[in-house]
């Protein structure tokens, strides 16, 4: 599976889960948005990188949504959001690859 599937789940749960929520004012199903893209990355982080990686990179993922909420008194809330998925993209892309042979 290419490195680019899962972080692209990621950043689709990051920024599609809040755009969700805030579209339709329903917090609950941003959130299912973010736990189901968020469950698809793991599987694919699992496959590519083995379970410890899959899952410290599901924490980072789980970690930049919480850090989202008090980031985004500081900058705002789509710069914060933004700002959290491009961090986790970039651990995915780094520690989410294949395993070597």
């Amino acid at each position: 599976m290419s490195a680019l599937l899962p972080t692209a789940l990621a950043t689709t749960g990051l920024l599609g889960g809040y755009q969700t929520a805030r579209a339709t004012k329903n917090r609950q199903l941003g959130g299912a948005v973010l736990a189901a893209a968020g469950a698809a990355a793991f599987l694919g982080w699992k496959k590519n990188a083995g379970t410890g990686a899959a899952v410290a990179l599901t924490t980072t993922y789980v970690v930049a949504f919480g850090a989202s909420h008090p980031l985004a008194k500081k900058l705002g809330a789509w710069p914060a959001v933004y700002t959290v998925t491009a961090a986790t993209a970039v651990a995915s892309l780094v520690f989410g690859r294949g395993k070597k042979n």
